[in-house]
């Protein structure tokens, strides 16, 4: 039997007598943190591992760690039962089925979202939850795609279904230094005029996050009411707000929100959900059916029905030994207190912004740039990016690692740091970050296997073209990328003079015949 929060912490006066000092300037500027001594205790022992492998995890942001009473709970219920597929009709299917549904009312009650009102949707994560929205939704030219500047990538791909279905995509910008978005600018984001008759409701789908995983800035929950006056649903990002903020779904009534499990207690992964309301989920119109997602379908009717419910949306058989792990993982996280996690994390964020802002190279220049907010009116976990100085810093960044020369530590030996790469790659151009013409320059370097990174000032002998297997590209970016015209040569590159200049395509240095890699080569220039 696992035992209960309060009898494995051992209750907070063993949690004040065994928690470690803190240095006496940090509890002056944050006096709230004392009240956080719990946690102290939990990390003890509960994340003891962390100690044990010599860890300093600051990845929070990409995904939560588990406790190991979750990791027990979930161990305990396999080895104590049997289970088996929810979609047949046997007594193991009842036990899974039985659990995937308590799992499902703990998900609506963790949100306070009625029954009624919201359903809940298991998906893998927040991504797939948002590719069902994208390929469900009934876009088109009256129905505008709105999207904030700080949105996932997982959001931004929305976009691309819009656009195949003639519908608009506009982006709202930001509208301060810091990184926030101005209520009036949505506003007028959303009273644009659309294509259709005078005084018809048309509807369109307002996406933005509660949390941007890019600056850390809360953007406002009152947008949802706006949108919904002026005939927009909402899809609100809750993947980076939840972890550490309460949202009340009786309150705040957005159509559809995607939230990834393991970014919150770090248990299961591979586990996600769709809390969506039951009116809007009315309004999706599914391109596919699946086994599970259907009731019945027939071969010489060519005539499906689709399954009730929640089922409806969820394809295939879902992961049934995991999910009730998100029972687990609810009730480790109330117990704790969800109110008491984000006290301790705006605590935290906020002397770390304080120290990194006074930071200093050498030469004067400031170590560490912060996109965003510099203090804890909104919470952050996720928004620096660590910039080199004009001679060699103590922090620089190389290729996405930290080096830090004064601690000589390495996130691969130990250190877990997290940077804003790939997912936010969008707000980072926005930001002075790589612009779009040098992000499409690198991606065709990336196709033709053409010498991408230099280091250190230096050109590289061009090698294979790995790039096509080991980097990800951005694909789908806004325009196609540039071809190279004409026929291909199979000599030798010629000399400087004489090459024609085609987009930013350069030839190969190798013959292509003695490259087994030519056929993946031609059919990525294609």
């Amino acid at each position: 039997m696992t035992t209960t929060l309060n009898e494995r912490s051992g209750g907070p006066g063993r949690a004040e007598a065994e928690r470690r000092p803190e240095p006496a300037d940090f509890l002056s500027a944050c006096p709230d943190y004392r009240g956080t001594a719990m946690l102290d205790l939990l990390r003890a022992t509960e994340y003891s591992y962390l100690d044990e492998g010599g860890h300093i995890y600051l990845d929070y942001a990409g995904a939560g760690l588990p406790a190991r009473a979750q990791l027990a709970a979930h161990t305990e219920r396999i080895q104590g039962g049997c289970f088996g597929n929810p979609h047949s009709e046997n007594p193991a299917s009842a036990a899974s089925t039985e659990l995937i549904e308590a799992a499902r009312a703990a998900v609506l009650a963790h949100f306070n979202a009625p029954p009624e009102e919201y359903a809940a949707i298991f998906t893998a994560n927040a991504t797939g939850a948002c590719l069902l929205i994208g390929e469900a939704y009934p876009f088109g030219p009256r129905t505008p795609l709105v999207l904030t500047a700080d949105n996932h990538n997982s959001v931004n791909g929305l976009r691309e279904f819009a656009r195949a279905r003639g519908a608009a995509t506009r982006y709202v910008p930001f509208s301060s230094p810091e990184l926030r978005v101005d209520d009036d600018t949505v506003h007028h984001a959303l009273t644009r005029p659309r294509p259709g008759r005078l005084g018809a409701r048309r509807r369109g789908l307002l996406a933005y996050p509660a949390q941007s995983n890019f600056s850390g800035v809360q953007h406002q929950l009152a947008w949802i009411e706006t949108a919904h006056d002026l005939g927009y649903d909402v899809l609100l990002d809750a993947a980076a707000y939840v972890p550490s903020s309460r949202l009340d779904l009786s309150v705040v009534k957005p159509d559809f929100v995607p939230v990834s499990w393991y970014k919150v207690f770090g248990y299961p992964t591979g586990v996600g959900c769709l809390i969506a309301r039951r009116q809007a989920l009315g309004r999706l119109e599914r391109p596919w059916f699946a086994g599970g997602s259907v009731h019945l379908a027939t071969v010489a009717g060519d005539w499906h029905a689709p399954a009730p419910g929640e089922a409806r949306f969820e394809d295939g058989t879902v992961s049934y030994l995991q999910i009730p792990d998100v029972q687990t993982g609810l009730a480790w996280v109330n117990a704790i207190g969800m109110d008491l996690i984000h006290q301790r994390v705006s605590c935290l964020a906020g002397w770390l912004l304080g120290l990194l802002a006074g930071l200093r190279h050498g030469n004067g220049a400031p170590m560490a740039r912060i996109y965003g907010p510099a203090g804890t009116r909104d919470l952050n976990q996720d928004r620096l990016l660590l910039q080199p100085g004009r001679r060699r810093g103590r922090v620089r960044i190389d290729r996405g690692r930290l080096a830090h020369s004064a601690a000589g530590t390495r996130p691969d030996r130990g250190g877990v740091p997290r940077f804003a790469r790939h997912a936010k790659r969008r707000g980072a151009t926005r930001l002075g970050g790589p612009g779009l013409k040098h992000q499409r320059r690198r991606a065709v370097r990336r196709l033709r296997g053409d010498d991408l990174h230099r280091p250190h000032g230096r050109h590289r002998r061009p090698g294979p073209p790995a790039g096509l297997l080991s980097h990800r590209v951005p694909l789908n970016l806004d325009r196609p990328y540039p071809r190279a015209k004409g026929p291909r040569s199979v000599g030798p590159p010629a000399s400087r003079g004489d090459q024609k200049k085609i987009g930013v395509t350069r030839w190969p240095r190798w013959s292509r015949p003695e490259r087994p890699t030519n056929r993946l080569l031609r059919s990525a220039q294609m």
